[in-house]
């Protein structure tokens, strides 16, 4: 019987829970990686973490087991931690690496393997490979001797130093918080307050997508309706990524977000210099706020790890994309939900206003933005062919606005006059197209994902 085949994406491997993720491959890929660090002149000694999936800590302790057969010092936490504190461990007790047990906002019946590389950020691609290619290059050997180490911690003392907490308390809100039954758990509680729902394990996630956005942040927005709350932050499933609900309740767009937070950058915390990095489906307002402040705006593929790159290239100011992950000067290259949605609320304190009046004057500043995406079903197969036919034959206009760009290094982006756009891009490993779009109004977005999602039915 032929082994099972298999091939990192984005960010890790992630497999169906006794389908493709088995112990049997689970200890395939752990072997890879001890293959890997050993080659390697790096410390021997590395952590394993894990999120709140079903079996997610027994795959993260054979991941040590097989680390520790090959002279790897593997350390394993006592329960589910958030993947920021996973990455600063590897800073912090300056490891080798780490491998985190989780597949973040996907459905309930996956799992993943994510890695961390010796800078404390997402391995890169070059790193991926070269673990994917020692896949059974060596017979698995495993051991037993197992330190515990919980690095939440150190994370949380480092992320207390880049916020102002006293300024958050004495603002006294009231804030209400989603784990979304992920291993973000009540550490956001801990640290500024608040009520936090959806705290607790559930490996089924309540049926719902541990993914911080609107249609699956109704529990939150309950929350904050009920307890007159000035915000409501989320965490996704392993609380790398954040979601954010006004006072109303109603989910707030992170490409909002992330403009807000830059914002709060350059005029709370009078912070200059560097350049600000974004993923290539990620708001125009981005651009526009560092031409008002002279800053460099940097375009990359959609993934962290490209941000990462940045980060540990040049000084970058912050880094984002439109999926919640936000990464900071000063930190980790890494994104980080929990020091997002501190910053957030560092804001919401040193101005005093609402959530939606601060994303309000954004727009009536900068441009207004409505933004939106839709992911549909379309033959693997197939995927080249549509990405190529988009490239070769771009639309004359975007609704009524004459067609400025055509960008091709990460799908294909139509980018119009007015700055509207629209982004198609397809999984590497799903059966699925994703279809993004930003433009002044709601009912144009609408219209753009409409003529985007016709072009691909036309295509299948």
């Amino acid at each position: 019987m032929s082994k099972t085949k298999i091939k990192f994406g984005t960010d890790g491997w992630r497999g169906i829970i006794a389908d493709d993720f088995t112990f049997e491959n689970v200890r395939r890929v752990a072997q890879a990686t001890a293959d890997y660090w050993n080659a390697q002149p790096l410390p021997k000694k590395a952590i394993v973490g894990y999120d709140n999936r079903f079996f997610s800590e027994v795959y993260a302790k054979l991941v040590c087991e097989v680390l520790t057969g090959n002279g790897i010092e593997a350390l394993y936490p006592p329960e589910a931690v958030p993947t920021p504190a996973i990455s600063y461990a590897v800073r912090d007790q300056q490891l080798c690496g780490a491998v985190m047990i989780t597949a973040s906002h996907n459905p309930p019946q996956f799992n993943g393997y994510k890695l961390k590389a010796d800078f404390a950020g997402p391995a890169t691609p070059e790193i991926c490979a070269a673990i994917e290619a020692r896949i059974d290059g060596s017979s698995v050997k495993t051991g037993t001797s197992i330190k515990e180490y919980d690095p939440r911690p150190a994370h949380v003392a480092v992320v207390k130093k880049m916020v102002d907490l006293k300024t958050i308390k004495r603002a006294k809100l009231r804030i209400a918080i989603d784990s979304m039954h992920g291993c973000g758990g009540r550490v956001l509680e801990k640290l500024v307050g608040g009520t936090t729902v959806r705290a607790t394990r559930d490996p089924l996630f309540g049926g719902v997508n541990p993914e911080p956005i609107g249609k699956n942040l109704k529990a939150l927005s309950a929350a904050v309706k009920k307890m007159r709350a000035h915000v409501g932050l989320a965490t996704d499933g392993d609380a790398d990524r954040l979601g954010i609900v006004d006072e109303k309740g109603r989910y707030l767009s992170i490409q909002l977000v992330f403009a807000m937070l830059l914002l709060h950058l350059l005029r709370n915390r009078n912070e200059r210099g560097g350049v600000v990095v974004k993923s290539g489906n990620s708001t125009v307002l981005i651009d526009r706020i560092c031409a008002a402040y002279g800053l460099k705006c940097v375009e990359v593929p959609v993934g962290f790890k490209w941000i990462c790159q940045q980060m540990r290239e040049q000084d970058v100011l912050i880094g984002g994309e439109e999926s919640g992950g936000i990464g900071f000067r000063g930190h980790i290259p890494e994104r980080d939900g929990m020091l997002a949605n501190l910053m957030l609320l560092e804001l919401l304190a040193a101005t005093g206003k609402s959530v939606t009046k601060i994303a309000g004057e954004i727009q009536k500043e900068f441009g207004a933005s409505a933004y939106d995406r839709i992911d549909m079903h379309f033959p693997l197969e197939q995927r080249h062919a549509f990405i190529e036919h988009l490239a070769k034959s771009p639309p004359a206009k975007l609704l009524n606005s004459p067609l400025k760009e055509v960008k091709t290094y990460d799908g294909v982006k139509y980018i119009a006059a007015d700055d509207s756009w629209l982004m198609f891009r397809t999984s590497g490993t799903e059966p699925i197209i994703r279809i993004y779009s930003e433009a002044a109004s709601g009912l144009k977005v609408k219209q753009l994902l409409a003529q985007g999602r016709q072009t691909a039915l036309s295509m299948k």
